[in-house]
């Protein structure tokens, strides 16, 4: 049974060492920025900021399309990215399966790239 509880330690160890440099992270510079003066609220930082509008706005309001297609290129090409290298880096071993599927996956990746161009998307005012 201690076996079993000892292979957990290194586990333990490590959750207790992000949790405490996490909490660094986050508390030392707050606790920096009023011993050192520069927090110095006033009304216009302490306002909310979300997506660019302002923050006490009828939440019925029209939203441009165009953000939500930025957003669209923006997973585009992160799932890309994120798919396409550990794809390439095992293509050896993977056969021809895992091809044929990355070919569907790219296919899809292009007709959302060439649904946002045609909306838009890429033509910023």
């Amino acid at each position: 049974m201690a076996s079993v509880a000892a292979g957990y330690l290194p586990i333990l160890l490590f959750l207790g060492v992000a949790l405490l440099l996490s909490t660094a992270f986050v508390v030392l510079p707050m606790i920096v920025s009023r011993l050192t003066g520069t927090h110095q609220p006033n009304p216009e930082k302490l306002t909310e900021y979300e997506c660019g509008f302002p923050a006490f706005e009828d939440s019925r309001s029209q939203v441009d399309v165009r953000f939500y297609l930025v957003a669209i290129l923006f997973i585009i090409f992160d799932l890309e990215a994120a798919f396409l290298f550990p794809w390439a880096v095992s293509l050896m071993g993977t056969g021809w399966a895992a091809w044929v599927a990355m070919m569907i996956f790219l296919g899809e990746l292009v007709l959302g790239y060439i649904y946002a161009w045609k909306k838009g998307a890429l033509e910023w005012e």
